[in-house]
């Protein structure tokens, strides 16, 4: 990259044309040029070695374009987070009106879509928040895009509660839930199967279009294979607050395993999972049913200064790996999601392209989002690498929203 180069800085529009030239993809090959065009990318036929790059004086948007020297860079796609609980001092079902400030700076973590994450809490604090989402971002907004929420509860079995307030768990109730889609600001839900009514919920849910997890469980493993035979189709970080895989009484855990096509959302930071544990996981399941999450809480990117910090209505604290309550209980993490990508390669012993796939292609799967998650014929969103995997530069929409003054405006 030519350093002496004009800077792209990070409030850059550049009209509705952005163009990455040089770049490789997550696998290694050779990019050509990667052209977006209001927001969203369009296909380029690919260029052959010595041929001139496309001309894009006048690109088909009629805008001028800004070209944009990644020579040496991995251009992979956005990340997307399924479960984040807050971040930067900011607690997401304590305070559901900062979704839009948190997702103003996740995109530093490469972070291009995330589910804000809100745990069991009362009906009034859930209306608070899918009216929040709802209403979308303020003006001038250039963070992640929101997606949805993603309730985890309250719908939990008191024994595999974990950081989760006793006092807010509630059996399931296909009648509170009958207005919860992603239209209403809901995208995921995280209950528990075995639960007298969870399966009827489970239906309506799906009916709905959300999208539900089976997660602080502890159902045997026919309960949880009923509740995938429902619409689960997912379970929320995997051996974390669910029964395990014990040879006699599988639990929640081996029936997600064991089954052909649920996804695994894992927390891969070292403390939530032993190596061990991830390697078997990824060993039973394969590379495209992993969706690497950051479970991160208030703490995550603040420093210092926001120890403790809530998660809900429970005061948690930090001591610089792993957030947890008063009582010890495992609360959240401080991953932030690229690192988790680099973690996840150290745990399991995947490629950068598996590992990539598990923030990328599996979450958007996951949603069934049919336009995230891959490069080419998507929305503009794109995380750009090093040889390293630290995030360089994210752009949004068409847009480089973080670490423009990193990049180059070819010449």
């Amino acid at each position: 990259m030519d350093q002496g180069a004009p800077q792209l800085t990070s409030h850059t529009r550049g009209g509705t044309t952005l163009v990455l030239r040089g770049g490789r993809t997550v696998s290694g090959a050779a990019l050509g040029d990667l052209v977006m065009i209001d927001g969203h990318i369009v296909p380029t036929p690919p260029r052959r070695s010595g041929a001139p790059p496309v001309d894009l004086a006048t690109p088909p948007s009629g805008a001028d374009a800004v070209v944009v020297d990644v020579d040496g860079l991995t251009v992979a796609p956005g990340f997307i987070d399924l479960q984040i609980n807050g971040g930067f001092g900011w607690d997401f079902t304590a305070n559901p009106e900062r979704v839009w400030e948190v997702g103003s700076r996740l995109p530093a973590w490469g972070i291009t879509a995330f589910v804000p994450t809100v745990v069991s809490t009362d009906p009034g604090t859930i209306a608070i928040a899918t009216a929040a989402v709802v209403a979308g971002p303020p003006p001038g907004y250039g963070g992640a895009t929101v997606l949805g929420l993603h309730l985890e509860g309250p719908f939990l079995a008191p024994s595999r509660r974990g950081a989760h307030d006793a006092a807010m768990l509630r059996p399931p109730s296909p009648e509170l839930v009958s207005a919860w889609s992603p239209s209403t600001g809901v995208r995921m839900v995280t209950l528990a199967p075995e639960l007298p009514g969870a399966l009827d919920t489970i239906a309506v849910l799906v009916g709905n279009g959300v999208v539900v997890s089976a997660g602080h469980s502890d159902a045997t493993f026919d309960q949880a294979m009923s509740g995938f035979a429902a619409g689960a189709t997912m379970v929320t970080h995997l051996f974390n607050a669910m029964s395990g895989i014990g040879h006699r009484s599988p639990g929640l855990a081996a029936a997600a395993l064991a089954h052909p096509a649920v996804i695994a959302g894992l927390i891969a930071d070292g403390h939530h999972v032993h190596a061990g544990a991830v390697r078997m996981a990824r060993a039973a399941v394969g590379p495209n049913r992993i969706a690497l999450v950051s479970d991160a809480v208030a703490a995550a990117g603040a420093g210092a200064a926001a120890r403790p910090v809530r998660l809900g209505p429970m005061e948690i604290s930090a001591d610089g790996s792993v957030p947890r309550t008063a009582t010890g209980v495992l609360a959240g993490s401080l991953l932030s999601l690229d690192r988790a990508v680099r973690c996840y390669i150290d745990l399991a012993g995947v490629d950068a392209s598996e590992a990539v796939g598990a923030v990328t292609t599996v979450p958007a799967a996951a949603l069934r989002l049919a336009d995230h998650g891959r490069v080419g014929g998507a929305r503009g969103d794109a995380t750009i690498l090093d040889d390293d995997l630290a995030v360089v530069a994210t752009i949004i929409g068409g847009r480089v929203v973080y670490g423009g003054d990193r990049l180059a405006v070819a010449t």
